[in-house]
């Protein structure tokens, strides 16, 4: 066999092997929901809350208080108050990650409690941490902070890249949890006062449903390095702190990746009154959308608040928009966010279900990530989280009928382009 000959059959079986990961990157693990839900019951029915409790994930836990913190300015200092305290563990788990001012103050403020005993430990994903100065990832590990970077790739596992976790957990002792939308990186800072500075929410959890949020970082933490983090270190008894019932939802391709998805279709099945999503990128599927105009039409008002022109992926904006005539001549109606970049990821139903945490409303959220939402069914709560809707919805501006009509040429060019590869988006 001549040299050329050689280098040409190596190099198109390399090609094909490459060409197979790839195509099973993009291949869902599971079977995907299909036939629309049977509207059996509604929100105010006890068994909606049973059926989130005993047929889609752990059970509901009484006795919870749940805080909002709305952008950096709140957000971070209560993080990193709750970080300085710990005298025991440290458990942190976040998709993006870069070496920026704000990550800087926590990466110090990890390895102090690294060298004064306390057990840390972070779980990075990979491709949201690709930004992270590697110097600062081993300054973290010489301190005693034990770092996993979630699937970093490997040639031999090359098809598990496009799952990542994208779940945003920090729990102190045990003790204190929080979750929501934020990422460690500097447009998170501020008070989304400008272009530059995101709007976003995130949650601090007191009470017995934080053992739930261990777990769910225990869950990758295992997968990743073997290791079960367990103990009263990690799971302390938790005594009742607030009168909210509370659940951590969390799902992943290796073991339920529907299942979020199930989650929020059956929340939506389940309407009376009124659905207010807020949702950083809205990329929905034909079951879904199906599902949101069957309940526009039944008399739910349904309001979906999205990013604006200031958004960080044109690409899912454009995808998003493929679908936004069907919602429309149905009644939903639709809003853009103008201040600023809008992160916010958070489900109200009936003001009583609240379903806040790293799930976005498309594919990539409900099939390929790993995600974890807080899930809390209090009537006070919920009115406190439609409050904060109202006032970003009063920054917004609707999506009209006929704006959507008369939208130009282009628009029309890359929504259709762009909603080719929306499951993956």
């Amino acid at each position: 066999m001549s040299p050329k000959r050689f280098w040409t059959i190596l190099v198109t079986a390399a090609l094909t092997l490459v060409g197979g990961v790839l195509a099973l990157n993009f291949m869902p693990s599971e079977k995907q929901i299909e036939a629309r839900l049977v509207r059996l019951y509604d929100t105010n029915d006890p068994q909606f809350r049973r059926s989130l409790g005993v047929l889609l994930g752990p059970p509901i836990l009484e006795g919870n208080k749940v805080e909002a913190l709305l952008n950096g300015d709140q957000i971070f200092p209560s993080m990193l108050e709750a970080i300085r305290s710990a005298k025991k563990t440290i458990t942190f788990e976040t998709y993006i990650y870069w070496s920026e001012s704000i990550g800087r103050e926590f990466a110090d403020a990890l390895m102090e409690r690294a060298r004064a005993g306390v057990k840390v430990h972070v779980m990075l994903d990979f491709m949201g941490s690709v930004k992270m100065d590697l110097a600062q990832i081993d300054a973290m590990k010489a301190a005693g902070v034990q770092v996993q970077r979630y699937h970093k790739p490997v040639w031999w596992k090359l098809a598990r890249l496009n799952n990542r976790t994208h779940r945003k957990l920090l729990v102190i002792d045990g003790k204190v949890g929080y979750t929501g939308g934020v990422g460690i990186a500097d447009q998170w800072r501020g008070n989304a006062q400008d272009e530059k500075h995101w709007r976003d929410t995130h949650f601090r959890i007191e009470g017995p449903v934080v053992g739930q949020v261990q777990a769910v970082f225990n869950d990758n933490w295992l997968k990743a390095t073997g290791t079960v983090l367990d103990g009263p270190d990690y799971f302390p008894a938790l005594q009742h702190v607030g009168d909210m019932p509370a659940q951590m939802f969390s799902s992943s391709p290796t073991g339920g990746s529907e299942s979020m998805h199930l989650m929020y279709l059956m929340a939506i099945t389940s309407a009376r009154k009124t659905i207010d999503l807020a949702a950083a990128y809205f990329v929905p599927d034909d079951l879904t959308i199906r599902t949101l105009i069957e309940a526009a039409k039944r008399g739910v008002r349904v309001r979906i608040l999205m990013p604006g022109k200031i958004i960080d992926s044109d690409l899912v904006k454009a995808a998003s928009r493929e679908r936004w005539g069907e919602l429309l001549a149905a009644g939903v109606k639709l809003a853009e966010y103008q201040p600023t970049m809008y992160h916010v990821k958070a489900l109200i139903v009936d003001k009583l279900l609240v379903s806040v945490g790293s799930t976005n409303f498309d594919n990539r959220s409900f099939s390929i990530n790993d995600e974890a939402n807080l899930n809390v069914v209090h009537e006070g709560f919920a009115r406190e989280q439609s409050a904060i809707f109202e006032d970003d919805w009063r920054r917004a501006n609707p999506v009209t009928k006929v704006e959507f009509r008369e939208r130009s040429w282009w628009d029309r060019i890359t929504t259709s382009i762009s909603s080719l590869i929306s499951a993956q988006l």
